[in-house]
Parts: structure tokens; sequence; C-alpha cells
């Protein structure tokens, strides 16, 4: 068998980028849409559709911009 591997230096520990959740523009139908999907989906634990959702809200129309 062979000698495991070793290394000089600790591995290097990247942090997780956490953004406050978009919030949708009041008086938009499309953004409290899905608003109220993402609330759905947190509902039921389907964190990935609530991701899709936020991102969905960042995007929609460009942010409102």
């Amino acid at each position: 068998m062979s000698e495991p591997m070793r290394y000089s230096t600790t591995p290097v520990e990247l942090p997780l980028r956490a953004e406050p959740e978009p919030m949708p523009v009041s008086g938009c139908a499309g953004c409290e849409e899905l608003a109220a999907v993402r609330e759905r989906a947190r509902a039921v634990g389907d964190m990935t559709a609530v991701t899709d959702c936020n991102v969905y809200l960042r995007r929609h129309p460009e942010g409102h911009a």
C-alpha cells in the first residue's frame, strides 16, 4: 500500500456568500406572484424553488432599475 499524501498547510475555507432575499416591488404583479410562489415553496421545504424565485426576482425586469 502507498503512503497517504500529506500537505504542509491547512486547507482554505471559503466563506458562504449570504445575500438578503430580494423584496418584491409593490404594485408589480410579476414580483408579487414570484414572492407568493417562493413562500409556497418554502412552506413545503423546496429550497431549490425558493432559490430559483430569488434569482427571478433579482432579474425581473432587470431588478426594476
